[in-house]
């Protein structure tokens, strides 16, 4: 997640001097957080740069026309059980309904929780351990039959089976109270879950969990619960066809090139008072190279880059020079932080010292460059991102360009004065984290260290190259480019999936070496602390025990430079995923 959920304050000084030149206007306020929708056709809307940040662009409720987007990589995939990548979250909702779902309004607001499938957030009973919704009625899939809580239920023990689905969290496989002899909705069809899930009836869904949590309407927004009809699962092969229960529905789907989505015509918008559906279709191109994706959005041939997480390099730059670039940018900071995972499995990652070596050697202004500069984040120096409960600076290692005599120091202590070799992998269709991984090569080579490269493809880096501990074993892959945003905006929903050892399977992992038991003893404190601040100073103990091991080298608090597409209304940046929401866009 990969994913998803703060839009603070731009930082001050040095955005401004960059942008001044241009007409940037404020760069420092944070967003309002005012509840806007899209408002009727004919408005007029706020332009210039960061006006999507807590405004609704060029707002409109015109219908029709054809949205068109494009990613540089390949998805994991649109399989609601399926996925862990922030752009596919926000997506998704499109042609997907799970219980709940964010508001679609800008800033803070695109954070709160609203019933979608649902007709009103979980009601909880037995002191949050058990949680009831009730469906709307009326709902339907695209071929016309309907949805029912069976289907919910269905699709969220779907999803517990990692072996199948290998991306994705695992809250509900750690939360929900299963009976011990269930595998799989394949391997133990027969097995009665009910003390995990009930449906009482086909309007009701009933979640027990093994212990409290006050805040399961989290749970309910993932894209677990997006209905899914056993007798339509056609497993792994499902992806293929999903089955909508939103607006929009899959017309073509080749992967690797294009998904193309038109109109659902049994969707019923009296039972559904989020969506619009502006677009008449959408047009997703896969594997564009960064900067002509980049140049079509500047030229209006394109309206989204369906990443989010900002423009290259180059077009960073024509943004500071152009005004006209500059008045059509947002640079929301967000809940996610780009880092290099170190593997304690393969040697010589397995000694501390050899891994502080690298911490001590990295040079961080390189690592800031390649990922954009200063408009790209603020140098990181723990996982956990400022604006979510519990962080702290951590000063331990060197936030500038490495200390090299401090590297050597480390080297010797691990046995290996003359430093060694490693291997690296990083995500070959992100240009940014290649340019990362090449000057942590370069960085590292001044102490001794020689790294060797590989790059992987996005859709399969996780399920089948860095988030499979067993492949990078047995390639001696010691470091791996990372990357999270926050699930929901809390130390859990930051943290657990990538620091808590208790998640690691045996694919599709985002924790690629964090296995202490004394961070997983801080998770289980933090779970079970019912104070707010206690409970985020032990997230924040948690990410400093993270540091503290050199389990992984941070490089970036991320900010992404967006560009708001030529043509396109209601745009404007959800608090949910800190990029366009994707939920609210129409066509001129």
């Amino acid at each position: 997640m990969k994913k998803r959920t703060l839009a603070v304050a731009a930082s001050g000084a040095a955005l401004a001097l960059a942008l001044s030149a241009c007409g940037g206007g404020d760069t420092t306020s944070e967003p309002s957080g005012s509840a806007a929708a899209p408002a009727s056709s004919g408005a007029a809307g706020p332009a210039g740069f960061n006006a999507g940040l807590d405004n609704v662009t060029n707002p409109s409720d015109k219908k029709g026309g054809v949205l068109k987007m494009a990613v540089t990589e390949d998805w994991d995939s649109v399989d609601p059980g399926d996925t862990y990548y922030g752009m596919s979250w926000n997506l998704l909702r499109i042609y997907g309904r799970p219980l709940v779902t964010y508001n679609p309004a800008p800033g803070a607001k695109g954070r709160e929780l609203v019933p979608d499938l649902a007709e009103s957030l979980g009601v909880a009973s037995d002191g949050s351990k058990t949680w009831t919704y009730k469906l709307r009625a009326g709902l339907k899939y695209e071929d016309g039959t309907a949805i029912t809580s069976k289907d919910v239920k269905y699709a969220v023990l779907r999803q517990l089976d990692k072996t199948t689905y290998v991306n994705g969290p695992t809250y509900f496989n750690d939360w929900l109270d299963l009976p011990k002899d269930f595998v799989s909705v394949y391997k133990t069809p027969d097995v009665n879950t009910d003390s995990a899930i009930e449906t009482p009836d086909d309007q009701t869904v009933v979640f027990h969990l093994n212990k409290p949590y006050a805040g399961f309407d989290n749970f309910a927004a993932l894209p677990a619960t997006v209905p899914i009809p056993q007798a339509k699962d056609t497993g792994i092969k499902y992806r293929d066809h999903v089955l909508a229960s939103g607006p929009y529905k899959f017309d073509k789907v080749e992967p690797g090139k294009q998904y193309t989505l038109i109109r659902n015509d049994q969707w019923d918008q009296a039972t559904d008072p989020i969506r619009k559906a502006l677009p008449d279709s959408y047009e997703i191109t896969l594997g564009v190279q960064g900067d002509d994706l980049d140049n079509r959005i500047i030229s209006g041939d394109l309206h989204i880059d369906v990443a989010g997480s900002g423009v290259q390099p180059a077009a960073i730059a024509s943004v500071q020079q152009d005004p006209e670039l500059n008045a059509r940018a947002d640079n929301p900071v967000t809940a996610r932080t780009w880092y290099i995972s170190l593997n304690p499995d393969v040697a010589p990652f397995d000694n501390i010292e050899c891994r502080k070596a690298v911490l001590f050697a990295a040079d961080r202004v390189s690592l800031q460059t390649a990922y954009g500069g200063q408009l790209a984040g603020e140098i990181a120096t723990s996982l956990l991102p400022a604006g979510i409960g519990g962080w702290a600076k951590i000063d331990t290692y060197p936030t500038d360009t490495g200390d090299e005599a401090k590297a050597k120091a480390a080297l010797t202590a691990c046995g290996q004065p003359n430093g060694f070799e490693a291997t690296m992998t990083f995500r070959a269709d992100r240009p940014k984290e290649q340019a990362a991984a090449e000057s942590l090569q370069q960085s590292l080579a001044k102490v001794g260290i020689k790294l060797t490269l590989k790059g992987f493809p996005t859709s399969e880096y996780f399920p089948a190259y860095a988030g499979k501990p067993s492949y990078m074993k047995e390639n001696k892959i010691g470091l791996a480019t990372n990357g999270w945003g926050a699930d929901w905006n809390d130390g859990f929903g930051f943290l657990s999936q990538i620091i808590d050892s208790r998640t690691i399977r045996e694919a599709g992992n985002y924790n690629l070496g964090v296995k202490d038991p004394a961070v997983d003893a801080l998770v289980d404190q933090a779970f079970a602390e019912l104070d707010t601040a206690k409970r985020d100073a032990l997230w924040g103990q948690a990410d400093a025990k993270v540091m503290e091991g050199a389990y992984v080298l941070p490089a970036v608090y991320a900010k992404g430079l967006l560009l708001r597409g030529k043509g396109v209304t209601n745009q404007f940046i959800t608090g949910a995923f800190d990029m366009y929401d994707y939920l609210a866009l129409g066509v001129e």
